[in-house]
């Protein structure tokens, strides 16, 4: 019997990819799905935060998708800057904004471009990466301070291994043209997506939850590797031959027999935490796009979506659900009270007529997320690092890509992994520490079911 902490999207795929019969998975909520999980309140459905699926795996969206219907659209991000909107991603679509800002904007992306832009230049941090990538100009009044917002620390605290294809390295002729009008191509990763017809982001969850065994209400309390058993807060306790990991590192560590320097260095590992707005108003929607970005550093609204622009179910005809998402972190510590951060957002979405008025707001609900996104700091290889190697000596088995933020997958499975001897694994974003999203979750559910059962 395999023993998964965490009944979330990872949990729930190495259960179904080792087989329902011989997983128990142990959740600390009343509910499973984790960060995927989708609220019904008040004729609304929330999720946390605007999840799509635009995945690339086929066997992903074949799961995702099967014995449910879903909807496939394209999708049109915008960012908000002090009372423009510029089309998603900003650097090439700097034709809105206003003199002598864009002029500026260009010229310094240039002036970087023309000395030595195409050289082997190696960014030691993610603003010489930005200053790299932009000039000076547009990476300091829109990517740094978004990151401010987002990731909650300076970009300079910031390592590159994460930035992959998410942030637009733009070629010189788009920025160019982007300057002058809107350009004949799209240049954001995200173009179309797909979303359930109903139920939420959590229905593509359908198929690898049906038969689960879940244990609820069991938040671990403590885990002692030295005799693998596991005890939870409500004074039950399991042993395990096999463990499979999904909730966060620091908080296994912190709960475990490891040495204090080892939890010394899990608590090294940074993570944000988000308070969610969910905002119910009596009147349709006020834009087409079905989330946005917002750059100005005085707000607290930093990524805002629609729920009903997800799917026409999401909420009643004529309203419209806003959410609203705040970081916080170590870096950026909560001194307001939820009250008056909300009170501040209605304010905000009224300046930036997503709202009609104040007394157009029929409900705020308020959910707070200790765990929203791991934050790729200066400390976080290197405490990383620590944890993996002392767990190694109790039954996990490191991995070549385990410090990395990300995980090629075709380049993993092409391993033919075989079965393995390991008696521990970590699946999942705060349980690797890493830049997953849902597809990730999958294929690392399927990668351990390869490895430990030995099936493709």
């Amino acid at each position: 019997m395999y023993v998964i902490l965490g009944a979330g999207l990872s949990g729930l795929s190495c259960s179904y990819h080792l087989k329902h019969e011989n997983c128990q998975l142990f959740e600390q909520h009343s509910y499973a799905g984790g960060h995927i999980y989708s609220e019904q309140h008040r004729g609304f459905t929330w999720d946390e935060g605007p999840h799509v699926s635009f995945t690339k795996s086929d066997y992903v969206r074949a799961l995702f998708d099967e014995g449910i219907e879903v909807l496939k659209y394209p999708v049109y991000p915008v960012n908000y800057y002090q009372g423009t909107w510029i089309d998603h991603p900003a650097q090439t679509n700097l034709y809105v904004l206003p003199e002598p800002l864009k002029q500026a904007c260009v010229s310094d992306f240039l002036l970087v471009r023309n000395n030595g832009g195409d050289s082997d230049f190696a960014p030691k941090n993610y603003q010489e990466w930005l200053e790299f990538a932009f000039g000076e100009t547009f990476a300091n009044t829109f990517p740094r301070a978004y990151t401010k917002k987002y990731w909650t620390t300076e970009p300079a605290n910031l390592t590159t291994d994460w930035v992959g294809s998410r942030v637009y390295f733009p070629e010189v002729e788009d920025v160019v043209q982007g300057a002058q009008g809107p350009l004949t191509k799209a240049t954001h990763y995200i173009s179309s997506v797909y979303y359930p017809a109903k139920g939420g982001y959590f229905s593509f969850a359908t198929k690898l939850a049906a038969g689960a065994n879940v244990q609820y209400g069991k938040k671990l309390s403590h885990i002692s590797f030295a005799e693998r058993e596991v005890r939870f807060a409500d004074g039950t306790k399991v042993q395990y031959e096999k463990l499979i990991n999904t909730i966060p590192l620091p908080v296994l560590i912190k709960n475990s027999d490891a040495p204090e320097d080892i939890k010394q260095a899990a608590e090294r590992l940074s993570c944000s935490s988000v308070l969610i707005l969910n905002i119910a108003a009596n009147h349709p929607t006020q834009r087409a796009n079905q989330w946005l970005y917002v750059y100005d550093e005085d707000k607290h609204s930093t990524r805002i979506n629609f729920t009903e622009l997800l799917s026409p179910n999401n909420g009643p005809a004529g309203k419209t659900g806003i959410q609203v998402e705040v970081y916080f972190s170590k870096y950026k510590p909560l001194i307001e009270n939820f009250d008056d951060i909300a009170s501040k957002v209605i304010d905000e979405l009224v300046e930036m007529q997503l709202l009609q008025s104040k007394d157009s707001v029929e409900s705020i609900e308020k959910k707070w997320l200790d765990w929203a996104n791991v934050i790729f700091d200066n400390q976080r290889q290197g405490a990383l690092d620590k944890v993996l190697n002392w767990l190694s000596t109790q039954g996990l088995d490191r991995e070549s890509d385990d410090l990395a933020s990300t995980t090629d997958w075709v380049k993993k499975f092409e391993t033919n992994p075989t079965p393995s001897n390991a008696t521990v694994f970590l699946a999942g974003r705060f349980a690797q520490w890493n830049y997953y999203w849902t597809d990730d979750c999958v294929l690392r559910g399927k990668y351990i079911g390869a490895v430990w059962a030995g099936r493709d």
